[in-house]
Formats: C-alpha cells, structure tokens, sequence
C-alpha cells in the first residue's frame, strides 16, 4: 500500500515519527507493530484497521497520495 500511494519508508517513518530501521523492522514482518501504529497508518491510508491486519478487504478503495508534511 505504501508503494502504490508512492510513499518512501523515509516519509512513512517520519509521519509516525520513528527512525526508518523501525519502520522497515514492521514492514519486513522482524517487529510487531503497535496497535497506535496501525491506528496512524488506517488514518492515513483511509482504510480500516481491519484491512491493514489482513483481516478483511471489503471497503477498501485505493486512494491517492496524501500531504503528509
């Protein structure tokens, strides 16, 4: 989801205000991310939480990139 909204890790990182090892640990799957963390990302991806957890896929529009600055 990231890459189709073309976000770099750098910028995902600094929106959730971490370093960017961090936020590779959580997308290659070595850390688990926190429930804040998957708050934020829905936010700004405008999806449910479910569907970051890979729980559901229903209601999910792909939407363009946001400001995130």
């Amino acid at each position: 989801m990231r890459e189709d909204r073309d976000y770099t890790q750098k910028e995902i990182a600094e929106y959730l205000n971490m370093h960017t090892t961090q936020y590779q640990r959580y997308e290659r799957g070595e850390s688990t991310v926190p429930a804040d963390i998957i708050v934020s990302l829905a936010k700004l991806y405008e999806v449910p939480s479910d569907y970051l957890l890979e729980l559901s896929d229903e209601g999910v529009v792909l939407r363009q990139k946001k400001d995130i600055t």
